[in-house]
């Protein structure tokens, strides 16, 4: 398929300018900022999306001068192969808006700098008192930030056209009771429409084309429940094992980390239904009335509908990687999983009797994030005796962002053999390059005050509920063995087991 760059890359440039600001980056020292958060917003400073009024002001632990902390962030920005080849004299004009506030999160004469500092450089800059403050850091350090920004007078706007808005990393908390809690916390300090919690999912043009594909095309929604859906499939594979973050991953797992998040906002965007009108209110509402619809889990559910896994050495790329409990700060006891697959069911009137089979993991045979819709048979086989494979339509979302349909269609020669076709759009082929990384159209998002892609308090306590009764069931079933699985392959048996019981079996990508 082929479609004119000229307007996408028109429309990069010439997306909505952000007001003059301030953005605060709380762990700038950290992994996270110097390789998505910075990154982001000099692609934004790149294509014009920023105001050429602003200041970056990292703020860490870690020692460094202004200087110091711009050569690091310049250093880590020229690896990141998402935003491309950095341009010299690009990044000397965005690297001339970059500042440094070192100082400790638990105290409060560090936060008083801060706050100097960010008075300064407002005065100096005319930034109107706007500022994004960014939590880039151990989300155990949350609830001490936001305190501190509370005690420093750092949360609320200076004046009544001037804005503070703050985005906060996930995971945000580890179940239903401490998401709770951090909220209770956060709200203490910040008002709702102020707080974006960030999913970089949620920033990819293949996640935020399903809604431009399901409410703007004719052909799609009214085939969009559950007369003509069979069954959805929701896989966020990666390659990757735990690297370096083995004693993370001890903690967490595969269900907190993807499932709560990813998976289930995945789950949420297909599901719901049209809001009135596309803004943050009316799309989010509809978010959450999914998650309140998926039936919830009981001991029985989790026998039977969740499965567990976790990777033993094997192949990645022709090339031996060590099974999970080899990884650098595991157990060798572990039983923390690193894979997880699920059936949910919605109890709604579009959804009834749908099935939605979700599956994530790590060290499986290919990264891949996709969403697969299979369609019902035709009701009436017409050409008897020949195999007819279902429709489906795919939203690739990473690695290689596009879409595609399959049909059958006739083989050609004097027989009616049937043979499946596929259509497909890429956003590489169809658009060119000029597309952004998620985190800059979030950030970015973030500065012009449009929550609509950010998860609301709410939701997250409401995706907690739905794993609250997995993890509990887990926790108290010790003696349980937690199914391996090697290295390369798509998962333990018991995930095809899943999906066999139901004739399905997982696509594969």
């Amino acid at each position: 398929m082929s479609t004119n760059t000229v307007e996408v890359e028109t429309s990069w440039s010439a997306s909505l300018l952000a007001e003059p600001c301030a953005v605060i980056l709380f762990g700038a020292s950290g992994d996270l900022a110097r390789r998505k958060v910075i990154p982001a917003l000099y692609d934004l400073a790149a294509h014009n999306s920023l105001a050429s009024r602003f200041a970056l002001i990292g703020f860490a632990r870690t020692p460094m001068t202004d200087d110091t902390f711009r050569a690091a962030v310049e250093e880590a920005a020229k690896s990141i192969s998402e935003v491309g080849p950095i341009d010299s004299e690009q990044w000397k004009e965005f690297a001339a808006n970059l500042f440094y506030c070192p100082g400790e999160y638990n105290d409060s004469q560090s936060f008083a700098r801060l706050a100097k500092r960010l008075a300064e450089l407002d005065e100096q800059r005319k930034l109107g008192g706007n500022r994004l403050l960014y939590l880039s850091t151990p989300p155990e350090v949350y609830p001490v930030i936001v305190e501190q920004l509370g005690r420093a007078g750092l949360a609320r706007p200076a004046t009544p056209e001037s804005w503070v808005r703050i985005i906060i990393e996930k995971p945000f908390g580890r179940d239903s009771a401490s998401a709770r809690e951090l909220n209770q916390i956060v709200h203490g300090v910040f008002e709702e429409n102020q707080v974006y919690r960030i999913d970089h999912y949620l920033g990819k043009d293949t996640v935020q084309n399903l809604l431009v594909l399901r409410f703007s095309n004719g052909i799609f929604e009214p085939l969009w429940n559950r007369n003509y859906v069979d069954h959805v499939q929701i896989t966020a594979a990666e390659t990757l094992g735990v690297e370096r973050r083995g004693g993370f991953y001890e903690t967490t797992g595969a269900l907190r980390d993807m499932i709560q998040s990813h998976c289930l906002q995945l789950t949420s965007l297909v599901a719901l239904e049209p809001p009135a009108t596309f803004d943050a209110t009316a799309v989010r509402n509809e978010k959450i009335k999914v998650l309140q619809s998926i039936r919830p889990f009981n001991l029985e559910m989790v026998a039977q509908n969740v499965v567990r896994g976790q990777y033993a050495a094997g192949p990645i790329g022709g090339k031996p990687v060590p099974g999970y409990r080899q990884e650098p700060n595991v157990s060798p006891q572990s039983r923390t999983e690193t894979f997880v697959a699920m059936k949910l069911l919605i109890d709604n009137w579009r959804w009834a009797g749908v099935p939605f089979y979700l599956r994530t993991g790590k060290r499986l045979a290919k990264r891949t994030t996709e969403i697969v819709i299979q369609f019902r048979r035709a009701p009436h086989i017409v050409f008897r005796g020949r195999d007819v494979e279902p429709n489906k339509l795919i939203l690739n979302i990473q690695p290689d962002e596009g879409i595609s349909v399959s049909f059958g269609a006739k083989r050609p020669g004097t027989e009616m053999n049937i043979g499946n076709v596929t259509m497909n759009f890429t956003y590489r082929e169809g658009f060119g390059e000029a597309t952004r990384s998620a985190y800059a159209t979030l950030v970015n998002d973030c500065l012009r005050g449009d929550a609509t892609l950010f998860d609301r308090g709410d939701s997250v306590e409401a995706a907690w509920k739905l794993v609250d009764p997995i993890l509990e069931v887990w926790s108290a079933a010790k003696s349980t063995p937690v199914p391996g699985y090697p290295a390369g392959s798509w998962g333990p048996r018991e995930s095809d087991h899943l999906l066999e019981r139901d004739g399905y079996a997982w696509h594969t990508p």
